[in-house]
């Protein structure tokens, strides 16, 4: 969730707040709101979030922590390239390997809302896990070799220490 970009001139305008306690959005909603700018189901509830960077001199990234014990990452990437490539590599890991539950990945990850600017990297790490053969066959259809996208993703794991 983001604050919207024009906050700064409208608290700049009324620094107060009155006008914001009595202002109407549409339809009678809030005035104020946040915006959406990633959405990612992890299926659990989120105890605690910290904004930090692990590895000195690298670019910071949110660790949370869940109420049954798991601990994640949320990394963010260096480029829309980079993005790119790792969504397309995510969409052919959810043809390529299914889950042993049958459940469909994005149905999963999307459980509330739209999974959103979020790639999943414990799927995008099972890439190394595959035979070869389906390797070779998602790395051609990137466009790269196989070397090539296991190199990725290790830099990708480097970058934050994970």
């Amino acid at each position: 969730l983001r604050l919207p970009k024009n906050l700064v001139e409208e608290v700049q305008e009324d620094p107060t707040g009155v006008r914001a306690l009595w202002d109407r959005g549409n339809m009678n909603g809030a005035s104020q709101k946040l915006e959406l700018i990633a959405h990612f189901y992890i299926g659990d509830l989120v105890t605690k979030l910290h904004k930090t960077s692990i590895v000195p001199g690298s670019d910071d990234s949110l660790i949370y922590t869940t109420i049954s014990g798991s601990i994640g990452m949320l990394v963010p990437f260096i480029s829309r390239d980079e993005f790119e490539f790792f969504q397309t590599l995510e969409m052919h890991l959810r043809v390529e390997n299914p889950p042993l539950s049958g459940r469909d990945h994005l149905a999963y990850r999307s459980f509330y809302a739209p999974c959103k600017f979020v790639v999943d990297g414990d799927l995008c790490e099972q890439y190394s896990t595959l035979d070869t053969g389906k390797q070779r066959e998602i790395a051609s259809a990137l466009g790269l070799q196989p070397g090539v996208v296991v190199k990725k993703l290790e830099d990708l794991r480097t970058r934050y220490a994970f």
